[in-house]
């Protein structure tokens, strides 16, 4: 029984260790800490994470089925990021995904889930009114957070969640524009089709919210956070 658990602890250890690395390595490359073109080095990353190099080597891996970094043989491996086009993409899969997610919202959200809901739009409102852009940044994180939960579809909610991370930095930058206050009345918009029980509504807004912050993105340019996306 005790060789169970110790086999049980080391397959733990071993992915929880690999976790780390590659939590905080994708976190560093989406936040633009580490730049594109720049050489990751197995070495330096375990000493300065406190592990050995093979759980370094397994979140390469991971990073580079992601896209996120490529490994050159004899080379090393190199931070590839998130492209212009990469954000294009992303926003056109998640305008259609959020639409979905909010008609599954209609049928499955919570009276807590609407309360909080509710709760959020209108600290949006005070914060966007007193000029707090981080606040509001981080409110509008949660009300995307709150619609994904509310869809009750763990698949669902987990792609859009993988999404939403991969632009967090350039959607720091898009509610630092008017986008702000436009975006927490798009969710008010969102929120009382979903608690009317309005499907198509819910669905359209919803979709048509994100294609809002794209464009808004693109109009001020801010696509250059990671270059031309065409």
């Amino acid at each position: 029984m005790s060789e169970n658990n110790d086999v049980k602890k080391e397959v733990t250890d071993k992915y929880s260790l690999r976790g780390r690395v590659y939590n905080r390595l994708r976190e560093d490359i989406l936040s633009g800490k580490l730049k594109e073109n720049e050489e990751l080095r197995e070495i330096s990353i375990g000493e300065e994470l406190g592990v050995s190099r093979t759980p370094v080597r397994e979140a390469f891996r991971q990073l580079e089925l992601e896209g996120l970094i490529t490994i050159i043989p004899n080379k090393g491996a190199f931070v590839t990021g998130i492209t212009g086009k990469d954000v294009k993409d992303i926003y056109m899969i998640r305008s259609h995904l959020e639409g979905l997610c909010a008609r599954l919202a209609c049928d499955h959200i919570t009276d807590e889930q609407l309360e909080e809901m509710e709760e959020n739009i209108y600290l949006g409102e005070f914060h966007a009114s007193k000029g707090h852009m981080d606040q509001m940044a981080e409110l509008d994180n949660r009300f995307h957070d709150i619609l994904y939960e509310a869809c009750d579809s763990k698949m669902l909610e987990n792609l859009l969640k993988d999404y939403h991370q991969y632009v967090l930095r350039i959607r720091k930058k898009t509610l630092s524009t008017s986008r702000g206050t436009v975006s927490n009345e798009e969710h008010r918009a969102i929120m009382e089709a979903i608690k009317a029980h309005d499907h198509k509504q819910a669905e359209k807004l919803a979709n048509k919210h994100i294609n809002n912050a794209y464009q808004n993105m693109v109009d001020n340019g801010l696509y250059n956070l990671y270059g031309n996306p065409e």
